[in-house]
């Protein structure tokens, strides 16, 4: 059974950091685009970063664009969000995602593999 399974998330101060972890199971994931998204309470789960399986592309969303950084390892089956100067804004449950795909793209929809999510709350 394929399983994404995210770690890392918590409650941190505005200006601070945290970094995601999102292990994968079940499967080679050296040819998935692998992706983090959010979603905040009463809001649209949004794109935040994309990775290609070879390590050459990442998208970042303008809104984290200079803050937070994704990078994979391959042989470890795992991705990570690097998020500095945290706001509150970033507040919301992050989600890992994964596709068979050689691009990566914005939409959450175009994604058919999931982590159950980890919160990160950032305080004022």
């Amino acid at each position: 059974q394929v399983q994404l399974v995210e770690s890392g998330g918590g409650l941190v101060q505005a200006g601070g950091s945290l970094t995601l972890s999102c292990v994968a199971s079940g499967r080679t994931f050296d040819r998935y685009t692998m992706a983090w998204f959010r979603q905040a309470p009463g809001k649209e789960r949004e794109f935040v970063a994309g990775i290609k399986w070879n390590n050459n592309f990442t998208l970042h969303a303008d809104s984290v664009k200079g803050r937070f950084t994704i990078s994979r390892d391959n042989p470890k089956n795992t991705v990570a969000l690097q998020m500095n100067s945290l706001k509150p804004g970033d507040t919301a449950v992050y989600y890992c995602a994964a596709k068979e795909i050689s691009a990566v793209f914005t939409g959450p929809a175009l994604y058919n593999l999931w982590g159950q999510g980890t919160q990160v709350t950032v305080s004022p």
